[in-house]
């Protein structure tokens, strides 16, 4: 009998990713999507069929984070034996826009989902999406489980909130419920918005003649950037285990998001050549300007290097990541350049 599971944030990367690896082992998937007045769910298109096939696996629900009597409804009449939490307001820089929003969603709402869950008469598994921004603070070692947390912006507060309710229902309620604390990680289908896309989106656009110009904020931060399809991967294994517990997973390498653009530009055959400090620094492309320093991405308060340990998680998971941060630029490059090139 196929297991049956529900994910929140399914049209996002990692919703999308997971979903698919469900779907290849056999899992019924019942996703929950917000109502937009523009759909959203492309990348997740070519996994849908009509709920009325036969053949048909995976299910979409409107629903919201913020309603409780929703998210209590979806999992009672669902009965889903996992559920991977996974929706959030997920921008940091955002968060600070948005603090109040970003609580409830990020926060208060993995209460809700764990009240809804607690209530059922079988046990659910649950995994929560955790977040390396946890640490936020400067450390001489690689962040691991036992690392204490510092959160530095309204989504790590959030986020904080949501790991140790996560703690806290597990302890008292005996629930299966497990936090992974997931550093950065990317691919084709990241956000826009998010720096590793956006610079190899300007830095495609650029190449092709599309784009001048790319304005990005601190240059001089470290991350530890890993796939989601390895990331995904490492949810599912912590479902699969016979007792709950807590993960940080990582590549356990970091990399300066200068030398990430570096890394960029250089698989587009251009050299950059960077001068200048501060606000002040540019990089050139055979002396014309490509890249610019803008305040306005800066961070109220920054996180200078965020760096993970994932040793626990391979010991007991069994789990080490597939890709390396050049075989993941180079596909996130590739797949850039044909979306451009089909548009022409």
């Amino acid at each position: 009998m196929s297991k049956i599971a529900i994910i929140t944030g399914i049209t996002g990367m990692d919703g999308s990713y997971l979903t698919e690896l469900l779907l290849d082992k056999g899992y019924i998937v019942h996703g929950l999507i917000r109502r937009s007045s523009l759909i959203n769910t492309q990348r997740i298109d070519h996994l849908y069929k009509d709920p009325h096939d036969p053949n048909a696996k995976l299910f979409l629900h409107y629903g919201d984070m913020s309603d409780a009597c929703c998210l209590e409804r979806l999992v009672s009449s669902i009965k889903p034996d996992e559920v991977y939490n996974l929706a959030a307001m997920s921008h940091v820089r955002v968060s600070f826009d948005s603090p109040e929003y970003t609580g409830d969603i990020d926060g208060l709402g993995v209460t809700r989902l764990l009240e809804a869950c607690r209530t059922q008469s079988k046990q659910i598994k649950v995994y929560q999406a955790g977040t390396s921004e946890l640490y936020g603070g400067v450390y001489d070692k690689p962040q691991n489980e036992d690392t204490p947390f510092y959160p530095r912006s309204p989504y790590a507060v959030a986020k904080l909130y949501a790991y140790w309710m996560v703690k806290n229902y597990r302890e008292a309620y005996g629930m299966f419920a497990v936090n992974g604390v997931l550093f950065n990680h990317t691919s084709p289908r990241r956000g826009e918005t998010f720096v590793e896309q956006k610079i190899v989106k300007g830095a495609v656009a650029i190449y092709l003649g599309k784009q001048d110009c790319l304005y990005l904020g601190n240059l001089y931060t470290y991350r530890d950037i890993g796939h989601s399809k390895d990331y995904v991967y490492a949810m599912w294994k912590m479902l699969q285990m016979p007792s709950p517990d807590d993960y940080v997973i990582a590549t356990g390498k970091k990399y300066l998001i200068k030398d990430v653009v570096d890394k960029v530009f250089k698989i587009l055959d251009m050299k950059l050549e960077w001068s200048g400090e501060g606000e002040n620094e540019v990089a050139k492309v055979n002396g014309k300007i490509v890249i610019k320093i803008d305040p306005r991405y800066y961070r109220p308060s920054e996180v200078e290097s965020l760096h993970g340990d994932p040793s626990y998680a391979m010991k007991k998971l069994d789990w080490s990541h597939k890709y390396d941060i050049d075989s993941i630029i180079d596909e996130m490059v590739k797949h850039e350049i044909n979306i451009i090139q089909t548009k022409i």
